[in-house]
């Protein structure tokens, strides 16, 4: 079934500009430095900063997660003649995919502050975009989503039970 999705996303978008947005996200994702750097532009409007730290933790700690599952897990990245990649990846390594896990993390502690539709919107456009680069399997970056936005939601709870 993850054959089957990628090719049909790559199929279905390949020859569009979805290709261009998709490595636009994926320079952005990149070991989650724009959403460091999203979360740094919060931290110093000088509102709500305890809310942009705790959510840039949230970013910080699932990207940790997912590359340590990795490591773990090492399964290698899609290699399919008709599907091949159409960006550069700092590894080999595939599941579960790291932009997953922090562009969900990012959506469950920015997305309070900025709004949780347009959070969820980039979520969404971030998982299809790896798949679309044929850089990650569907269940990859379904799994990192899952990943992302536990740890997140864990790194919200610890914060709230800080400062009760």
């Amino acid at each position: 079934m993850d054959h089957a999705v990628l090719r049909s996303t790559r199929r279905a978008l390949g020859g569009t500009p979805a290709v261009g947005l998709a490595r636009g996200l994926s320079r952005f994702g990149e070991h989650a430095l724009g959403w460091i750097a999203l979360g740094a532009v919060g931290w110093a409007s000088g509102r709500r900063r305890e809310d942009w730290v705790t959510a840039t933790v949230g970013v910080v700690t699932a990207h940790a997660a997912g590359v340590g599952v990795k490591r773990v897990v090492r399964r290698v990245r899609p290699a399919l003649e008709d599907v091949p990649a159409l960006v550069a990846t700092p590894s080999r390594l595939s599941f579960p995919s790291a932009h997953s896990c922090s562009t969900a993390a990012a959506a469950v502690g920015f997305g309070p502050i900025v709004g949780r539709p347009a959070m969820v919107g980039v979520t969404g456009l971030m998982l299809v975009s790896r798949v679309l680069l044929g850089v990650h399997y569907p269940s990859d970056v379904i799994s990192g989503a899952a990943l992302g936005a536990g740890t997140a939601a864990l790194v919200r709870r610890m914060s709230a039970s800080r400062e009760a």
